[in-house]
C-alpha cells in the first residue's frame, strides 16, 4: 500500500514555525510511504498536479496531506486525487498549521516533534482506509405537510406551484387553523378571513395538493426519500361531495346543542355543524359524540348527503419528506384558578374576544357580558397568563399575546368610543415590523397601561374586581371591570404527540418540537427529510410562521428535485454473526436509522455516520466505514509510540464544534502548550471507552474528549450520551486504581477558541498535579503477574462501560 505524505509550507504559515526538512525527513522513513515531498503551497494548482503525478508514477493508492484543517480544504484534496484516478476517501490530513505550528509559534522545537507524531497519526489511519463509493437512491417527490393551518398552507401551495404533489393532512374537519378565527390580524388590522380565506380556497382546488381533513397520521416508516405514512379518515357522517355547506337545513331541525368548540365556549352549536361560514372544504359534519342517532338531519337534507352510516377509512401513501406544521394549542385559562376562568362567567380567553369581535361570531361582533348580555364598558386585559409563569412551567415568553391585545383592544377603543380599557402588563413586547407604532397608536387611542401582574380576580354582587400591586407606585389596589380577558399564552399541540413519536422527533425544554439549530437550521428536524414550520417548533408571529412554511417548502424542494439522493458512504453498518439484538443501538440512534429485526439494521439513508452506535454496541457489532475503531486505535499507538512529553493527552475532538474550536484558535493565533495529540471524530458520542483505555495503556496521561455545548449537538444527543460514557468509566477507573481525573470531558462551540484553550491548558495543569500515568499504581506493592491481572481487568472493564449505556435523563 504505497501511500504519498505532503508537508505543506503554506508561505510561512507553517514553515516559519516547524522544521519542514525534518518532517519531510521523519515521513520518509515511516512504514509504506512510498514518496514523501514538501510543497510551497499544496493546496494551490501545482500543488495539486504534483500528487497527481506521484499518485501515476509511484502508483500511490492512499494520499497524507500535512497542511491546514481538513475541514477547509478536505474536499480540495479528495476531488484532486480523484481526477487522479483514486478513490477520494483514500484521503487523510493532517493539521499542523491550526492545531501545531499557528498555536505552538513560540515553542518551533517542540511544535516540529508534536508535527511528527500528527503525520505519523495520520499515515497510521491511512494505512486502514478503504475505498468507499458515494451511491444514489431513488426518491419520491411528493411531499407530506402535516397541519393545515397558516404555515401549512403555505408550504402546501409553494410546493404545488413549483410541480411537486402534496398531501395536506388536517385533523380538524376544516383548514385554517387558528387564523381564520380571527377578527382582524396585527399590524395592519386588516381582515384576518379576507386574506387566509382565498389561500384556503386554493388549497382545495390546487391539482397538485389532495386534501385530507379531519384525519390523523397513525403511522411512518422508512427514511429520507422513501417514507411510508398510513393515517385515518375519521367518518363525517356526510358526504363533501353531496354536501353543499347549507346549514341551516339540517342543524335546524337537530335537537342537540353543545358548546361550540370553534367559539371556544362562548357560543352553542348543534351535533351536525359547519365549524364557521368560510370553512374549507365547506361541509356539515356529524359529532359522534353529541349524536343521539334521531335521524332528523337524514330527512331534512335536500342533496341527501347525510350518511351516518359512514365509516373510518385508511389510507396508505408515500413521500419523499414530511412537513411538520401541527401548530398549537392556547393555555388552559382554568389552571390559574385565582382567575375564576369557568367558574366567573365575565372572565374570557383572548380567543373568546376574538371570536365576540368577529362578525360572524356567537355575539355578531358586539362585544358583551356573558352574565347580562349587555355590551361591556370597561374591559380589563390581562397579560402573560400561562406565559412566563414558572408555576404552571411555562417560562417562555408567547411572542403574540401583547400584541394581540393592543389589537383587540383598538378594536374595541374605535367600535365603543370613551369605553373604559386597561391592559395590565409585565412588560409590553413589540418586537417586531411596524409592532412599536402599533403600541404607540393604542396610546393615542386612550387605552390605559398599568404595569402590574394582577394577583387575583373576584365577584362581588355580579361585578367581578381585580386586586393587583402596581409596579410603577407600589400601590395594593382593587379595580372593578365588566369584564376581563385573559391574555392567554401558546402551548404545543398535545394531539402532535403521536406525530412526534413516530417521527422520532424530540421536545426543547417548553415542549415544541426541536429543530436542528436554532439559528442556522430554523425548519429542519434533526431526523433527515422531515421539515418543522411555524408554532409546532415555537411561539411565533402570523408572519413569521408563513416564512417558515415557505422556507421549509423550499428545503424540501432542494431535497427532492433531483429525483435522487446522493448518500455519504461514511454511515455505520452491522457484523451479523456478531450481533446479540439487544437494541442498545436503537436506543442510541440520533437519526432512529437502526431497527433490531434478525439481526440489526441500519438504514444507510438516514444514518450520519455520528459513530455513537458503535460506541455502544457492547460487542462491537456496529462498524462504521470511515471513523473505524482500528483507524483510530491505530493514531492512538501512533501519538503514543514515543512519549516526548508529560503530560501526554490524547484529545478527541468532534468535527462539527470542539474540532473547530481549536481550528478557530490556530487562527486567532492562541498560544497553548504542546501536549494534546488530536483525535478527530464526528461526534463525541463516537469515542468508544476502548479508545480511552488503550491511550492509558500505552502512556497517555491524560485523554481529553471535547463535543458541542449541551443542547447543540449536530447529532441532537451525542454529547449527553458521551457524557453519560465518560461518568461509568470514571468509576471503572477507580475500580482498577486509576485516578479517573486523567479523563475530562468538556464542551465549547466552533466560535469559541479560547476556551477550548483554557480547557486544554487547566487539563494539563490537573495532569502534572495528578503525575505520570501509572502514578498510582506505583504506590501499590505489585506482585508477580499483576500486570496482566491489570491488562485484563481493564479488557474486562471497558466492555462494561460500553455495556452501560441508557437514555440520559430528559430524553
Amino acid at each position: 500500500m504505497p501511500i504519498g505524505v505532503y508537508v505543506c509550507h503554506c508561505g510561512l504559515n507553517i514553515a516559519g514555525v516547524l522544521d519542514i526538512e525534518e518532517l519531510k525527513s521523519f515521513a520518509e522513513k515511516l512504514p509504506d510511504v512510498a514518496v514523501a515531498r514538501d510543497l510551497q503551497f499544496s493546496c494551490s494548482d501545482i500543488g495539486q498536479e504534483q500528487i497527481q503525478k506521484d499518485i501515476a508514477e509511484y502508483k500511490l493508492d492512499r494520499i497524507v496531506v500535512a497542511a491546514c484543517s481538513p475541514r477547509l480544504h478536505e474536499p480540495t484534496f479528495r476531488r484532486a486525487i480523484a481526477k487522479a484516478g483514486l478513490n477520494p476517501y483514500m484521503l487523510e490530513m493532517a493539521n499542523i498549521r491550526e492545531h501545531c505550528s499557528w498555536v505552538h509559534m513560540d515553542l518551533p522545537a517542540m511544535a516540529t516533534e508534536k508535527a511528527k507524531d500528527l503525520i505519523s497519526m495520520a499515515v497510521a489511519k491511512a494505512a486502514l482506509l478503504q475505498p468507499l463509493e458515494q451511491e444514489q437512491i431513488p426518491v419520491n417527490k411528493d411531499v407530506m405537510v402535516v397541519g393545515g393551518g397558516v404555515a401549512g398552507i403555505a408550504a402546501a401551495l409553494d410546493l404545488a406551484d413549483a410541480g411537486f404533489h402534496v398531501f395536506l393532512v388536517e385533523r380538524r374537519p376544516t383548514i385554517g387553523g387558528y387564523m381564520a378565527l380571527l377578527t382582524d390580524v396585527f399590524p395592519t388590522n386588516d381582515c384576518s378571513i379576507c386574506v387566509l380565506g382565498p389561500k384556503m380556497s386554493e388549497v382545495f382546488n390546487h391539482p397538485n395538493i389532495t386534501l385530507y381533513t379531519y384525519s390523523e397520521v397513525l403511522g411512518v416508516e422508512g427514511s429520507v426519500g422513501n417514507f411510508t405514512v398510513s393515517g385515518v379518515h375519521r367518518a363525517r357522517y356526510v358526504d363533501p361531495v353531496l354536501c353543499k355547506g347549507c346549514i341551516n337545513e339540517c342543524a335546524d331541525v337537530c335537537p342537540v346543542e353543545v358548546p361550540n368548540e370553534y367559539d371556544f365556549g362562548i357560543g352553542k352549536r348543534k351535533a351536525i355543524y359547519v365549524p364557521y361560514p368560510q370553512a374549507v372544504p365547506l361541509s356539515a359534519c356529524v359529532d359522534p359524540k353529541a349524536c343521539i342517532g334521531c335521524g332528523r338531519c337524514v330527512e331534512s337534507c335536500p342533496t341527501q348527503a347525510v350518511k351516518l352510516d359512514q365509516v373510518v377509512e385508511h389510507f396508505t401513501i408515500n413521500v419523499g419528506a414530511i412537513i411538520v406544521a401541527t401548530g398549537w394549542q392556547p393555555f388552559d385559562a382554568a389552571r390559574k384558578e385565582e382567575y375564576g376562568f369557568g367558574r366567573l362567567r365575565d372572565v374570557v380567553t383572548t380567543l373568546q374576544m376574538e371570536r365576540m369581535l368577529n362578525a360572524s361570531g356567537p355575539t355578531k361582533g358586539e362585544v358583551v357580558r356573558p352574565s347580562t348580555g349587555q355590551v361591556a364598558q370597561s374591559i380589563a386585559f390581562l397579560q402573560c397568563v400561562g406565559s412566563r409563569d414558572a408555576t404552571v412551567g411555562n417560562i417562555y415568553c408567547s411572542r403574540i399575546c401583547c400584541m394581540a391585545s393592543l389589537k383587540n383592544a383598538q378594536l374595541i377603543a374605535e367600535k365603543y368610543p370613551g369605553s373604559d380599557i386597561t391592559i395590565y402588563y409585565i412588560d409590553i413586547r413589540a418586537c417586531g415590523e411596524g409592532y412599536e407604532e402599533f403600541y404607540v397608536r393604542a396610546q393615542m387611542l386612550g387605552i390605559n397601561f398599568v404595569r402590574a401582574r394582577v394577583s387575583s380576580i373576584e365577584e362581588v354582587d355580579g361585578d367581578i374586581y381585580l386586586r393587583f400591586e402596581d409596579t410603577q407606585t407600589g400601590e395594593i389596589k382593587r379595580v372593578r371591570h365588566d369584564i376581563a380577558v385573559l391574555s392567554v399564552g401558546l402551548e404545543p399541540d398535545k394531539s402532535a404527540d403521536v406525530l412526534g413519536n413516530l417521527l422520532g422527533l424530540s421536545r426543547r425544554p417548553d415542549r415544541f418540537f426541536e429543530i436542528a439549530h436554532p439559528k442556522m437550521r430554523p425548519v429542519e428536524a434533526h431526523i433527515d427529510g422531515v421539515f418543522i414550520a411555524g408554532c409546532a417548533s415555537g411561539p411565533k408571529e402570523i408572519p413569521i410562521s408563513i416564512a417558515q412554511g415557505s422556507a421549509a417548502a423550499a428545503k424540501a424542494i432542494r431535497l427532492l428535485q433531483k429525483g435522487f439522493l446522493d448518500l455519504e458512504p461514511t454511515s455505520a453498518y452491522v457484523d451479523p454473526d456478531l450481533c446479540i439484538k439487544c437494541k442498545l443501538c436503537v436506543d442510541v440512534c440520533p437519526q432512529k436509522a437502526i431497527s433490531v429485526k434478525s439481526p440489526a439494521y441500519v438504514d444507510e439513508a438516514a444514518c450520519k455516520g455520528c459513530g455513537s452506535c458503535a460506541a455502544a454496541c457492547p460487542v462491537d457489532a456496529i462498524k462504521m466505514r470511515l471513523f473505524s475503531d482500528e483507524q483510530i486505535l491505530a493514531q492512538i499507538r501512533a501519538a503514543t509510540e514515543v512519549k516526548k512529553e508529560f503530560p501526554l493527552i490524547i484529545a478527541f475532538l468532534c468535527n462539527w464544534c470542539s474540532y473547530g474550536a481549536a481550528d478557530l484558535a490556530g487562527t486567532s493565533r492562541i498560544q497553548y502548550p504542546t501536549n494534546a495529540r488530536n483525535i478527530r471524530v464526528m461526534c463525541s458520542a463516537r469515542v468508544d471507552p476502548s479508545f480511552v483505555l488503550e491511550a492509558l495503556r500505552r502512556g497517555a496521561d491524560g485523554v481529553l474528549i471535547a463535543g458541542c455545548r449541551i443542547g447543540e449537538c449536530h447529532y441532537h444527543d451525542g454529547n449527553y450520551q458521551a457524557l453519560q460514557r465518560v461518568n461509568v468509566l470514571k468509576g471503572v477507573l477507580e475500580k482498577i486504581g486509576i485516578n479517573p481525573g486523567r479523563v475530562k470531558i468538556v464542551w465549547c462551540a466552533a466560535s469559541e477558541g479560547e476556551i477550548y484553550a483554557q480547557d486544554l491548558r487547566e487539563f494539563i495543569g490537573e495532569l502534572k498535579a495528578i503525575g505520570p500515568i501509572g502514578t498510582e499504581l506505583d504506590k501499590r506493592r505489585k506482585g508477580p503477574g499483576e500486570d496482566a491481572t491489570k491488562e485484563a481487568e481493564i479488557q474486562s472493564e471497558s466492555t462494561m462501560a460500553k455495556g452501560g449505556e441508557g437514555q440520559h435523563d430528559g430524553d
